[in-house]
């Protein structure tokens, strides 16, 4: 049975969901955050604010099946990284499950470089200590049973390629810090690959970068289908690209062997999961510039078979089922308001969540 998540307190008791023989697991997370990135200040459509963005979650469904819960930015105006706890009672209250929440460590929402001056790396550090406390505190109000925080080096590649041994090393103990914070609060870390981050802007870095930070138990790397596809084609890094310049996407067996290759390296650090499209183009705006563009699950230039390419994060070597990421969270960023607000686009991404989860996902034992 799969629990519904609700904004409104009084329908949180209403009705469970329940298929013939659905898995339990991964549960299905929508995230809140495409209603913040990108969207607001001057030459952008506006916010979404979290309600609606509750709401349509919340009315998605598709054989009677429901997502379980959202995925959080920390940051105004949805949650305000410096809420007070009776705020976050008041988010408790209005949803059903949350999962893993992203820390706004990059400095246009308060942080700052983590390969930057000691000035930045400490502003980068605090926004690592709110968004724990805030994480602990959600768990311990019993809406948060699961999840990570997710950060990255919130470092530019410009910035990184001006000295990147020296670069790396910065962003490396800056990221150790940061673990140490996490184990004051028991959460752990996961640093996602976009490709527009300095030290995680190629698998090969981001490798590199996990290992020098060498604390597996607080820092794992958080895999996004759309931003991980672009690791195979070099963007950024053009000498650590799997596949060619002029791949042609029809050639499924090549396709296959690269991204066995790039899942070999990463999965073993992989503790949070991004279920998402990508037309193999760079897209973004602001400090988000060439990073992994997010499609529609259904869109005729997507590049991925979304249910099956996930499997080769989602399952071992043998293809035996992983359990490792006790929920899966759809990411569709920069996305156009007309299409956030339609409810039929969310019925498209549950469907394709659901398709993830069926060829996947696993049951546990009902509890005697």
């Amino acid at each position: 049975m799969c629990m519904v998540i609700y904004r409104k307190p009084d329908l949180k008791k209403a009705s469970m969901n329940m298929t013939d023989h659905p898995n339990d697991f991964p549960k299905l997370h929508n995230a809140a955050w495409p209603g913040v990135v990108g969207k607001g200040g001057e030459g952008n459509e506006p916010t979404i604010d979290l309600d609606t963005i509750l709401d349509l979650t919340a009315a998605a469904q598709v054989d009677d099946r429901k997502f379980d819960g959202i995925d959080l930015f920390l940051c105004d105006p949805h949650v305000s990284i410096d809420a007070t706890d009776d705020e976050l009672a008041d988010l408790a209250a209005r949803v059903q499950s949350l999962g893993s929440l992203v820390a706004p460590v990059w400095p246009p929402t308060g942080g700052g470089s983590a390969g930057g001056n000691p000035e930045q790396i400490d502003a980068f550090l605090t926004q690592v200590r709110k968004a724990c406390d805030h994480g602990k505190k959600l768990r311990d109000m019993g809406v948060r049973p699961y999840g990570i925080i997710r950060i990255d080096s919130a470092t530019s590649v410009s910035q990184w390629m001006e000295s990147p041994r020296e670069c790396q090393s910065k962003i490396a103990d800056t990221m150790k810090a940061a673990c140490d914070i996490a184990e004051e609060y028991d959460e752990r870390l996961a640093a996602e690959g976009e490709i527009c981050w300095g030290g995680m802007h190629s698998w090969k870095t981001m490798v590199d970068l996990l290992q020098r930070v060498g604390h597996p138990e607080r820092l794992g790397f958080q895999a996004d289908m759309a931003h991980t596809l672009l690791y195979l084609l070099g963007y950024n890094a053009p000498d650590d690209a799997i596949l060619p310049a002029d791949f042609d996407w029809q050639d499924h067996e090549q396709k296959a062997s690269a991204l066995k290759k790039l899942t070999h390296s990463l999965r073993e650090w992989t503790i949070d999961f991004h279920v998402a499209q990508n037309d193999a183009t760079v897209f973004g705006s602001g400090t988000h510039d060439k990073t992994g563009r997010h499609c529609l699950p259904d869109d005729p230039n997507g590049k991925l078979d979304i249910a099956g390419d996930a499997g080769y994060w989602l399952r071992d070597e043998h293809g035996d089922v992983l359990r490792t990421c006790r929920h899966i969270c759809w990411d569709g960023c920069m996305f156009p308001n007309a299409t956030m607000t339609n409810p039929e686009t969310w019925n498209r991404v549950l469907a394709t969540m659901l398709e993830v989860q069926d060829a996947h996902g696993w049951n546990e034992p009902t509890p005697s």
